[in-house]
């Protein structure tokens, strides 16, 4: 058996999420897996570094792949984008150790959140993009984000409730302002169910006076979802980057 590693990109709009569903064929992982058996001619699972909500996109989701055999990466690949649609691409395939796995594998992800404050929205980004037409106070949300960096227990920022653990570490939030957009950057060492969508919802909410800096420690501490902000939109929600050991070496300057 050899493993690889798949980097992949799509357009989430007219997916039902990543994750593989019985019953629904349009999923991620069951559009990218049929396209694998049809280039292998037998059965493939793959194992994504996790779940994406329904109409959440990524810029370089990663999942794992078990072929029975080594293939030339180059052919395997064009073959691959050859059949998938213009929504879902392989953007690299690598071969790695049997060990790994994409999901347990994984150290860290790095998710970007777009808003568009404008009061009309833009047309050509409307997929990809929350429509929030207020004045933001930047400062203000830089400073709930400080609150909300390092190792705390999540419960108030998750829609599950059957999570064993809601103790996640935040590494960073970066807030970063351009004309009439706003984005939102939050890198940690795992995110739970709407995790980052409700970390948005909230920095957007105090931006806008809805709730303050000051309140974050609080809504930590009730673990209590009604606390936190809205469940901002999946369309403005990227997954850009998986972060694995050497990956996480580079990032970090090691």
């Amino acid at each position: 058996m050899r493993t690889y590693k798949l980097t992949i990109a799509y357009d989430g709009t007219r997916y039902q999420g990543w994750q593989r569903q019985a019953g629904v064929s349009n999923t991620i992982q069951h559009v990218v897996e049929k396209a694998i058996c049809s280039v292998t001619g037998y059965e493939v699972k793959i194992q994504g570094s996790g779940r994406t909500d329904g109409g959440v996109h990524a810029f370089g989701q990663t999942a794992s792949l078990r072929l029975s055999g080594k293939v030339e990466i180059p052919e395997f690949q064009n073959k691959l984008n050859t059949l998938l649609p213009e929504d879902i691409r392989i953007l690299d395939m690598e071969l790695v150790p049997n060990t790994f796995h994409g999901r347990r594998s994984a150290k860290g992800k790095c998710y970007v959140y777009y808003v568009d404050t404008r009061e009309k929205q833009n047309v050509f980004t409307r997929k990809y993009t929350c429509h929030y037409p207020e004045k933001l106070n930047v400062g203000e949300m830089r400073a709930a984000a400080s609150h909300l960096c390092g190792r705390h227990d999540f419960t108030s920022f998750t829609d599950r409730k059957d999570e064993i653990s809601c103790t996640r570490r935040i590494d960073e939030i970066r807030i970063e302002e351009e004309k009439d957009k706003i984005i939102l950057s939050f890198r940690g060492n795992g995110f739970m169910y709407h995790m980052v969508r409700i970390l948005s919802g909230t920095l957007l909410e105090v931006g806008s006076g809805k709730k303050r800096a000051s309140d974050v420690d609080g809504i930590l501490k009730a673990k209590d979802r009604q606390k936190a902000g809205f469940l901002a939109p999946a369309q403005g929600l990227f997954l850009k980057e998986v972060y694995y050991l050497d990956n996480r070496k580079e990032e970090e300057g090691q």
